[in-house]
């Protein structure tokens, strides 16, 4: 049997760091075993999918070189490979379902939903789907649709016995079925929910492997019941433990930088940070930490990933970075950091921005050390302003930090109706509310055109600079809940 694994990001937003850990770990098992790797974009979220993202996603698996033999943009016998492309697969699939009598049709409305939920919650009972439509006579499914009444399909679920599965690394796993929902698998709008697509494109594609983060555990017996109802054989499964930060929570982007796009702008090689994701689930035989992706490729097997919980340690990857960098010849340092600083697609934006302020070239190192390098520390007395009180930078700041994270496309119009929208809320002159964002910006009162300055640097490193400058006005906690309480 010829294995094959896949990666399956959505293309909802910035390419997590996340997504390049588990295709990377994909990617290895399968060529170990002189396998296939599959590249499949899960964009079913009509609402939050984009174009872009996508483009982002495949372009930062790219850079840190893991290629696939078959993906969205270069086709292969299993396609097509964006779920938004196989709708009518999903309908005939979850149609079947409700032939054979293992998915039927429900016509709960959300209000109801909410509702049910609400009663469960107060009840201190499991929240899940109460059965109301389960029984539903064919006759009474058809006069609710001839009336216009709008369903989704949900999954059949038994009432009795438990789900059993076995994970690679975790051994067997037994779930009893009276923690499993009966799951949406087709909603209103005959686009398919996760669990039905990812079952049917894992089939229909040839998955013989998964290797996924442990949050997807839970929803595994949906999965098995699925592979069940259609006869088919279940992938063999790995679980794999979620990168963390230091305090064990979720390694998510408002506490961290978790884009890839993030850790290419700052000047990590990609081959340091695929040695170093390698080491949050990964030991070498010999235990060294430092090593080429083809000496990982040679030594992997699934006997050696951990199953303890990885903490992401910035330090830590500046040290395997440091490493990799000092392992370079100089011809090739020298290639390297022409590549990432000042080629001219890199430096194209700024051109318009620097060309006109400039009388000298030895003036352009001064007004973009901070776009093309690490701002300087921040101290209190750097927000001083004589209109703003403490309070009202720290607002100022955690309001854009927050809107920051929800801002779907990165623009500079994008950005100024974010500041002019919360400079409002404020009740500030939009002039005052920007001074402390050039400040964690630029670390200086003036500097090139904000927007532009934000735009070039990216999300990442932008909230990056709003969390150290909270950081550095000594936001507490108590403050945080108030504030995230105000703006909510």
């Amino acid at each position: 049997m010829s294995i094959r694994t896949r990666a399956a990001p959505s293309p909802t937003g910035d390419p997590h760091v996340g997504t390049a850990y588990m295709a990377l770990f994909n990617w290895a098992f399968a060529k170990s075993q002189g396998g296939e790797f599959v590249l499949r974009i899960e964009d079913t979220d009509q609402a939050r999918s984009s174009e872009a993202s996508e483009a982002r996603i495949l372009a930062a698996l790219n850079w840190l070189d893991l290629p696939w033999d078959e993906g969205p943009d270069i086709g292969g016998p299993h396609g097509p490979y964006r779920q938004s492309e196989r709708t009518d697969t999903y309908r005939q699939y979850a149609q079947q379902l409700v032939d054979q009598g293992h998915a039927f049709h429900c016509f709960c409305t959300a209000e109801r939903l909410d509702a049910m939920r609400a009663e469960q919650r107060a009840a201190g009972a499991p929240v899940g789907y109460d059965g109301r439509c389960l029984n539903l006579s064919g006759a009474e499914v058809s006069a609710k649709q001839a009336a216009g009444e709008t369903s989704v399909v949900r999954m059949r679920v038994p009432s009795e016995g438990e789900c059993r599965f076995r994970d690679e690394l975790r051994g067997d796993i037994a779930i009893p079925c009276s923690q499993i929902d009966m799951q949406v698998l087709l909603k209103a709008d005959g686009f398919p929910t996760y669990h039905l697509a990812v079952v049917v494109d894992d089939h229909l594609m040839g998955i013989t492997h998964i290797l996924r983060g442990e949050e997807w555990i839970n929803s595994t017996p949906k999965h098995k019941l699925l592979f069940d109802y259609f006869g088919w054989p279940m992938p063999a499964l790995a679980h794999l433990p979620l990168l963390r930060n230091p305090d064990q929570s979720k390694l998510s982007k408002r506490r961290n930088p978790t884009s890839i796009d993030y850790f290419r702008d700052v000047g990590y090689l990609p081959e340091a940070l695929a040695n170093y994701l390698a080491l949050m689930g990964f030991s070498m035989p010999d235990e060294r930490e430092i090593f080429s992706r083809a000496e990982f490729l040679q030594a992997f097997s699934l006997d050696r990933v951990s199953l303890g919980g990885p903490i992401f340690d910035f330090e830590k990857l500046n040290w395997v970075n440091g490493q990799h960098i000092r392992g370079l010849n100089a011809d090739a340092f020298m290639d390297r950091l022409q590549d990432w600083a000042i080629n001219r697609q890199r430096l194209a934006p700024l051109t318009p921005l620097i060309q006109t302020r400039t009388e000298r070239f030895a003036d352009i190192a001064a007004q973009v050390d901070y776009l093309l390098g690490d701002r300087r520390p921040l101290s209190e007395q750097d927000f001083t302003h004589k209109k703003l009180s403490r309070d009202q930078v720290v607002e100022v700041l955690f309001r854009t930090a927050r809107a920051c994270d929800a801002l779907a496309e990165w623009r500079q119009d994008a950005l100024l109706d974010l500041c002019k929208a919360n400079a409002e809320r404020m009740g500030l002159s939009l002039r005052d509310f920007l001074a402390p964002l050039f400040i964690a910006i630029s670390g200086r009162p003036v500097a090139l055109p904000l927007f532009d300055s934000m735009a070039f640097l990216g999300a990442d490193i932008t909230r990056v600079r709003l969390r150290e400058a909270l950081d550095a006005l000594g936001l507490s906690n108590k403050q945080r809940k108030r504030l995230e309480k105000q703006i909510e």
